[in-house]
C-alpha cells in the first residue's frame, strides 16, 4: 500500500512538471512606457515605466490586464527563457473588464511556445497557480493557492462591478495580468489585491475573459450590455405589502430609467424586476448562479452579449408580466452617469484668456484633492437627453482682467449668455462662435462669472507664453 501511494505522489509531481513546463514559454513579461495624464492642468502628461505579466493565447496573442498598458505609448515583452525583447502593440481592450490583448509583429517572438487554452470557473478550495514576473525579481514566479470567494466585485480599474474570484495566492505588483491555471487551464487573469490583508487577491473570471474573446472576434468591442436603470432591493416587509409582492417572493424595484436605457421602451418606474431568463432574483438583489452560492443579479446581464435576447419576468402594479428583450447588436456610447472615467486620451480643455473650462470626468473628481461634494453629487446623477454632460469652471489662472477669480475652482456651470448646452462641445462652440462683449457664465443657483470676451481674447497668448501652455485648447476640439 505504501509502494502504491509512494507511485502516485511521484505521478502526480511528474505531472505537476509536466504542466509547469509546457506553461512557462508562454508566459510573459510587458514593459510598458505610458503618459500620465494630469487632469488639473490638462495640458500637462508625464513618462512613467511600468511592468506586468501576460500569457500567449491563441492567434499569437497575448491576454492581459487593461492597466498594464492603459494610456501606453510604448510596449516591449519578452518570453519565459528569452532575454531578447520584442515590440508589441494593443490589439483590443477592453477597460470595463480590465481585460487586454497584444500582437507582437516579429513572429520569431512565438517559436517554442504553445498557446494557453481555457478551463472552467472554478469551485471553492479548487488548487490554483499564479504565474507572472511580480516584485521582488526579474524572473518567472510560480505561487499556490485555493479559491476563498466567488462573488460580484468592483474591478478598480474601472470601478464597475463583475464576478471576481478571490485567491489566497501571493499576488504582488507586477503580477497583474497573469494567468491563473488550474488543471493545466486558465480559469483566470490576475487583476488586483489588497495591500492591508493578507494573501487576498482577485482575478478576473474565465467566465469574463471568454466573453471578451467572443465580443472582439469581430474585430469590435461593444462591451458588457448596461441595462441603465436604478434600482433597489425590496426586503421590508411593509415595502413588499406595497408593491403586491409575496412575503417570500424577491425581486428588484426600478426606481429610475436612463433616458438611453436599452431598456426604456419596455419597462416603467416602480416595476418589479423578479427573475432574468427564468433566474429568481431575491430580496437582496442577488441570484443563484450555482447551488447555494450567490451574487449580484446582473450576473445574467453580463453573460449576455449586444444582440443577444433577454427575458425579464415583472411585477406591473400586482400584474405578473414576461417580457422579451432584444439587446442592440451595437452598444450605446452615451453615458449611463455623468462622470464617466476615460482612458487612452489626453483630458479634453478650453481655455479663454486665462480661465479654463473642462467637462466633468471621474478622472478630474479623483485628480482633485478637494471632497468638492456637490460635483461628486451631481456626477452620480442619470443624463439627460438635454444634458449629457457637465461641464466646470476647472480654473482661472492670473492675469490683469481676471483679478477677483483668481480662487475659482471646479465651479460648475449650467448655462453660458443664457443658453443651456448639452455636452462641452456645444458649450466650446457656444462661446467660439459668440459675438457678444461679454461671456456671462451662470451656475444653477443663478451665480454668475463674467468674462470680458474682447479683453480675454487680446491676452490670451501671452497667458499661454507665460504658463508654458501649446494651445488654449485640446486636440480634440
Amino acid at each position: 500500500m505504501h509502494k502504491i501511494f509512494k507511485i502516485f505522489t511521484l505521478l502526480l509531481l511528474f505531472f505537476s512538471l509536466s504542466w509547469s513546463q509546457n506553461i512557462d514559454p508562454s508566459i510573459v513579461k510587458i514593459y510598458t512606457v505610458s503618459k500620465t495624464t494630469n487632469y488639473m492642468e490638462p495640458w500637462n502628461s508625464s513618462v512613467q515605466r511600468s511592468t506586468g505579466s501576460g500569457s500567449i493565447i491563441s492567434g499569437n496573442r497575448i491576454l492581459t490586464n487593461a492597466h498594464v498598458i492603459g494610456n501606453e505609448t510604448f510596449i516591449e515583452v519578452k518570453k519565459y527563457g528569452d532575454t531578447k525583447r520584442y515590440q508589441a502593440e494593443v490589439l483590443e481592450v477592453s477597460h470595463d473588464a480590465d481585460l487586454a490583448l497584444l500582437v507582437v509583429k516579429d513572429k520569431n517572438f512565438f517559436k517554442g511556445t504553445t498557446p494557453l487554452t481555457f478551463g472552467t470557473l472554478p469551485k471553492m478550495q479548487d488548487k490554483v497557480t499564479v504565474y507572472g514576473y511580480p516584485m521582488g525579481g526579474h524572473t518567472i514566479s510560480i505561487s499556490t493557492g485555493i479559491v476563498s470567494r466567488i462573488e460580484h466585485r468592483q474591478y478598480v480599474h474601472s470601478g464597475q462591478s463583475f464576478l471576481a474570484v478571490q485567491v489566497d495566492a501571493a499576488i504582488n505588483p507586477g503580477n497583474s495580468g497573469g494567468p491563473v491555471i488550474s488543471d493545466g487551464k486558465i480559469i483566470g487573469v490576475v487583476m488586483q489585491g489588497i495591500t492591508q490583508s493578507q494573501n487576498i487577491g482577485y482575478i478576473v473570471p474565465v467566465d469574463i475573459v471568454e466573453h471578451f474573446l467572443k465580443d472582439v472576434s469581430d474585430g469590435r468591442y461593444d462591451g458588457f450590455p448596461k441595462l441603465g436603470i436604478m434600482v433597489d432591493n425590496i426586503e421590508n416587509p411593509s415595502l413588499k405589502e406595497y408593491y403586491h409582492l409575496g412575503k417570500d417572493e424577491g425581486g428588484i424595484l426600478v426606481v429610475d430609467i436612463v433616458y438611453n436605457s436599452i431598456l426604456k421602451d419596455v419597462l416603467k418606474k416602480e416595476d418589479i424586476i423578479t427573475a432574468i431568463d427564468g433566474h429568481k432574483i431575491e430580496s437582496d438583489g442577488t441570484v443563484e448562479f450555482r447551488p447555494n452560492q450567490y451574487t449580484h443579479f446582473k450576473y445574467f446581464i453580463d453573460m449576455h452579449q449586444y444582440g443577444d435576447s433577454v427575458s425579464l419576468d415583472i411585477l406591473r402594479k400586482g400584474k405578473k408580466l414576461k417580457l422579451h428583450v432584444t439587446l442592440p447588436k451595437n452598444s450605446t456610447k452615451e453615458n449611463s452617469v455623468f462622470a464617466k472615467l476615460e482612458y487612452d486620451k489626453m483630458p479634453t480643455y478650453f481655455m479663454l484668456g486665462g480661465y479654463v473650462f473642462s467637462p466633468l470626468t471621474k478622472n478630474l473628481i479623483d485628480a482633485s484633492m478637494r471632497p468638492i461634494l456637490p460635483l461628486r453629487y451631481h456626477s452620480s446623477k442619470f443624463p439627460t437627453k438635454d444634458k449629457q454632460e457637465l461641464v466646470v469652471l476647472l480654473k482661472v489662472l492670473a492675469s490683469e482682467h481676471s483679478r477677483g477669480d483668481y480662487d475659482i475652482s471646479l465651479w460648475l456651470v449650467d448655462k453660458v449668455n443664457g443658453q443651456s448646452f448639452k455636452n462641452f462641445k456645444e458649450f466650446y462652440r457656444i462661446i467660439k462662435n459668440s459675438k457678444d462683449k461679454y461671456i456671462v457664465l451662470e451656475d444653477e443657483d443663478g451665480s454668475k462669472v463674467v468674462i470680458d470676451r474682447v479683453k480675454a481674447l487680446k491676452v490670451q497668448n501671452s497667458i499661454l507664453e507665460k504658463y508654458s501652455i501649446k494651445a488654449n485648447k485640446s486636440d480634440d476640439l
